[in-house]
C-alpha cells in the first residue's frame, strides 16, 4: 500500500499533505536561530579573521620564544606581584589584540549588514520569506552582541593555551617550565575574560545599533555616514561653545567600560578586581542600552520601506 501523502494535487484533503517535513518545521518555528546561522554562513570573516590574527600572534610568540629563558630568569628576580605581571603580559596582549579585532569586525559587519542586502538586491529575496523585519534585524544584532564575544573567548583561550605549551617546551631544558603555570592561571583568566567580553558587548551596544541604523539608511559610503556626523557634532560644539563634551562622551562609550567593570589597584601592579555591581549600576550603561534599543527599533521600521539600491 502506498502510504506517501499526495502532494501533487493542491486540492488534496489529506492532512499529511499539508504538513511540512521536519526540517521545514524547524525553520518555520525557529526563524531567529536559522537567520543567525545564515549570517554566520554568509559572513565567514566573523571567525576567519580572529583565527588569522591568532595565528599571527602565535607565530610571533614562537619566533620570540628563543629569548624566553633569559626574560624568565630576569622576571624571577622580581617581587611576586611584578613577576606575575611580567609573565602575564604576553597573554594579556593577546587577549587585548583579539578583543580589538572583534570590535573592528563587529562594527564593519553592522555597517554592511543591512546595506549589503540592498546593494546586491538580495533584499527582494529575503523579504519574500516568512521572516519579519524584527527577526532579521535582531539576528544581525546578535552577531556583535553574542556570537563575536563567544568566538573571541574561544579564540583567546585556545591561543593562550598554545602559548602556555610553547612556553613550557622552551623553558623545560632550563628547569623553568613550571614558572609559567605557577604565575598564570588560565582558568581564572578565562573567567575574567568572559566577564570582560560581556561588559564590553553591553557597553558597545549603542555603537553597533548606530552602525545598523546607518546600514539601513545610507545609500553609499556607510563608514563615512557613520563617522562624519559624529565628528561634525563634536567640532560644532567646540567652535560654538569651546567644549569637547560630545567628544569625551564618544571616548567614554569606547573605553569607559573598564573603570566601571574593573577596579585597578595603583599599589599593586597588575592587580584587578571585578566590580559587576558598580558596572550594572552605572547610568551610562543603561542610557547606552536605551539608545541601542532606539537605533535598532528605527532600523527595523525603516527596513520595511527599503528596496534595492
Amino acid at each position: 500500500m502506498n502510504m506517501e501523502p499526495n502532494i501533487s494535487n493542491p486540492g488534496s484533503t489529506n492532512p499529511a499533505a499539508a504538513l511540512p517535513n521536519e526540517s521545514q518545521t524547524r525553520i518555520a518555528t525557529r526563524p531567529l536561530y536559522w537567520s543567525m546561522l545564515r549570517e554566520l554562513w554568509e559572513n565567514k570573516s566573523l571567525y576567519i579573521a580572529p583565527a588569522i590574527v591568532a595565528t599571527v600572534l602565535l607565530l610571533g610568540a614562537l619566533i620570540s620564544s628563543g629569548y624566553l629563558p633569559e626574560r624568565r630568569r630576569s622576571a624571577m628576580l622580581l617581587d611576586e606581584v611584578r613577576r606575575r605581571a611580567a609573565i602575564e603580559l604576553p597573554y594579556n596582549i593577546v587577549a587585548m589584540m583579539l578583543i580589538v579585532t572583534a570590535f573592528i569586525i563587529g562594527f564593519f559587519y553592522c555597517l554592511d549588514a543591512l546595506y549589503g542586502e540592498r546593494r546586491d538586491r538580495s533584499i527582494l529575496f529575503w523579504k519574500s520569506l516568512p521572516v519579519s523585519d524584527l527577526t532579521t534585524v535582531l539576528s544581525k544584532t546578535t552577531i556583535p552582541m553574542f556570537v563575536l564575544p563567544l568566538v573571541t573567548f574561544a579564540t583567546v583561550v585556545v591561543t593562550q593555551f598554545i602559548m602556555l605549551l610553547i612556553s613550557a617546551a622552551v623553558l623545560l631544558p632550563s628547569g623553568l617550565a613550571s614558572t609559567t603555570w605557577a604565575n598564570f592561571n588560565l582558568f581564572r583568566q578565562s573567567l575574567v575574560l568572559l566577564y570582560g567580553l560581556v561588559a564590553i558587548a553591553l557597553w558597545h551596544a549603542p555603537i553597533y545599533g548606530w552602525a545598523l541604523l546607518i546600514s539601513c539608511v545610507a545609500r553609499r559610503a556607510t563608514f563615512l555616514w557613520a563617522i562624519l556626523p559624529l565628528l561634525a557634532i563634536a567640532f560644532f560644539e567646540k567652535i560654538t561653545f569651546g567644549t569637547w563634551h560630545f567628544a569625551f562622551m564618544l571616548k567614554d562609550r569606547l573605553l569607559g567600560f573598564a573603570p566601571e567593570a574593573f577596579a585597578f589597584s595603583m599599589r599593586r601592579i597588575g592587580s584587578v578586581s571585578l566590580t559587576p555591581g558598580k558596572y550594572l549600576s552605572a547610568p551610562e550603561l543603561w542610557i547606552g542600552l536605551a539608545f541601542a534599543v532606539a537605533f535598532i527599533a528605527t532600523a527595523v521600521r525603516l527596513r520595511r520601506y527599503r528596496g534595492p539600491l
